[in-house]
């Protein structure tokens, strides 16, 4: 992928507040993180967000426990209009409307198609999704918690631009969680500086649990071959995400968020 790095960081929790309050609650979240990463012994940090995708993940296999075969839920979200394809058997499947839903295997990347584009149709990107972690919802109700993968207009264009956006996502931790109501259906957006390394700052923040990136590359030709697609792991396919349930105030632990 081809372009400049931009790495981002976006967070559910503070949709409405006025600009000022958003940035205020942001430098309080970075305050609180740092002095609880202070009182801990630092970490060494094996893997980053900036090494080829599937690294990171296929590590966390390597950790044992219940990753290795499960499909973990996954919600891709857009702006209105947006279709979404993902690829399966060697190939791109029908376009469906955001937000569109899948289980993917943790340790494995997913490459999908985004078109019907707000400003931009007839142009597409190809992101890519590369599953860390797994959330442990109530037996029977994992697809009631996928991760939520929001793309916004502005990561879309960057990318048409010739731009590189990079996401995490992650589960916030409660005990940094700010006590404010959040709305489920849009995640809010901050740059992190670029001497940092996003997954360190969701890490300090919370669990990380997938790493989104959105650049320029497109297929080579009009076939797509398994080397773009990585190998086009299996996809579980899931039912279209019902409505949200209404906000509440606070923090939900377990809820996924996301830093981008």
């Amino acid at each position: 992928m081809s372009g400049k790095l931009r790495n981002r960081s976006s967070f559910a929790g503070w949709a409405g507040m006025a600009h000022p309050l958003r940035l205020l609650a942001w430098l309080v979240l970075l305050s609180l993180g740092g002095s609880a990463y202070g009182q801990r012994a630092p970490v060494h940090y094996f893997h980053s967000a900036h090494l080829p995708p599937g690294t990171v993940g296929q590590g966390q296999l390597l950790r044992g426990g219940p990753l290795p075969g499960y499909f973990q839920p996954v919600e891709i979200q857009g702006p209105a209009g947006v279709q979404i394809s993902f690829a399966a058997n060697g190939q791109f499947q029908d376009p469906q409307p955001a937000p569109a839903r899948a289980g993917m295997l943790i340790g494995a990347v997913y490459r999908f198609q985004v078109t019907n584009i707000p400003r931009r149709e007839g142009f597409e990107v190809f992101p890519t999704i590369e599953v860390i972690n797994r959330t442990y919802p109530p037996q029977g109700l994992a697809e009631h918690f996928p991760i939520p993968v929001q793309l916004t207009q502005e990561e879309l264009e960057l990318a048409l631009d010739g731009n590189f956006v990079l996401r995490v996502i992650f589960l916030e931790n409660p005990n940094l969680a700010l006590p404010v109501q959040s709305d489920p259906q849009r995640q809010l957006v901050y740059d992190v500086l670029g001497t940092e390394d996003p997954l360190e700052v969701a890490d300090r923040l919370g669990r990380p649990m997938a790493i989104l990136r959105i650049g320029s590359r497109i297929p080579d030709g009009e076939t797509v071959s398994q080397r773009f697609l990585y190998g086009s792991p299996p996809l579980m396919p899931l039912s279209q995400p019902q409505p949200h349930p209404e906000p509440r105030s606070g923090s939900l632990p377990g809820t996924p968020t996301s830093v981008r």
